[in-house]
């Protein structure tokens, strides 16, 4: 006997209406009960619009369609209940665009309630688990949750089942310049690559590193090489900067890292004998500043 794929500690308990053993019905009523399985006309369903997934290989979806067309859809899509005979797609855009290849009229779907926030939490966290989301799609969603529910990154990782530190490192890919994400997006480049270029504070020389992995086909520990490289050559600036920080008391140090890692963003301590000095918080964006203050003021 087959085993059916587990949804995961987020989307099951996302998906969980604690209604009891699901039952199948086909569409022959205006009014489908909320909570069970029915056959549902694929011109009755529409597009998810928060669906975090924007790019579908051709070939993966001729695969899926062929498999449809031999075996049926083996799991029912997700779809919350419009007017009418209406529905809106939650979960499943990949089974339903193969399903339209394959020349299906109505394809299976667990019908439930959901609200615009549960829609994007649950698209998400159905993409995520089951790894089709490329790393800057993914980021753009955790930004999303984060911006539209108002909410911080230690309450979205008990949301979705992830560690605080992995969110900010998907959402401090959105730093990178345009060009990095949508090589990245392309798969031009890898989440290693991605991760030594955001370490790289002058964005022409992330441009330039990023062209030449391209052009030479350089793996990641290659251009880790090529940083360390332009690390022990550093300008004046950088000296200047890395004398500061050499000069930094340990108990302040420790303090700015203890910072930095709670608030999810660059904090810089700047003291003179250990008596005064400042804190100084980096931010890119207003929403990004508008979540430091909202953490600040939970302190």
């Amino acid at each position: 006997m087959v085993k059916k794929r587990a949804l995961g500690k987020g989307l099951g308990a996302l998906l969980d209406d604690s209604t009891g053993e699901k039952k199948h019905y086909t569409i022959e009523k205006e009014l489908l009960p909320i909570g069970t399985i029915a056959n549902i006309p694929l011109d009755n369903i529409e597009r998810n619009p928060f669906q975090p997934r924007e790019n579908f290989t051709e070939d993966g979806l001729l695969e899926l369609a062929g498999s449809i067309k031999e075996q049926g859809v083996i799991q029912p899509i997700t779809v919350r209940k419009l007017e009418g005979e209406k529905y809106q797609l939650i979960a499943g855009e990949r089974r339903l665009k193969a399903s339209k290849m394959a020349g299906l009229t109505d394809i299976p779907a667990y019908i439930r309630t959901a609200g615009d926030m549960s829609m994007l939490e649950m698209s998400i966290v159905e993409n995520i688990q089951r790894e089709n989301l490329n790393p800057i799609e993914i980021a753009i969603g955790y930004q999303r949750m984060l911006d539209e529910q108002k909410i911080t990154q230690e309450v979205l990782s008990k949301k979705i089942g992830k560690s605080r530190p992995v969110i900010a490192n998907y959402i401090r890919l959105l730093k990178l310049p345009a060009e990095i994400q949508i090589g990245l997006k392309q798969e031009k480049i890898s989440m290693g690559h991605a991760k030594i270029l955001i370490a790289i504070e002058n964005m022409q020389t992330q441009l330039d590193i990023y062209h030449d992995i391209i052009k030479q086909n350089l793996s990641v520990r290659q251009v880790e090489e090529i940083v360390q490289n332009l690390e022990e050559k550093p300008d004046k600036e950088t000296v200047a900067k890395k004398q500061t920080q050499y000069n930094l008391p340990k108990i302040f140090e420790e303090i700015q890292n203890q910072l930095t890692e709670t608030f999810g963003t660059k904090v810089q301590v700047k003291t003179k004998n250990g008596e005064k000095g400042k804190i100084i918080f980096n931010f890119t964006s207003s929403t990004e500043f508008e979540r430091i203050i909202s953490l600040v003021n939970k302190k």
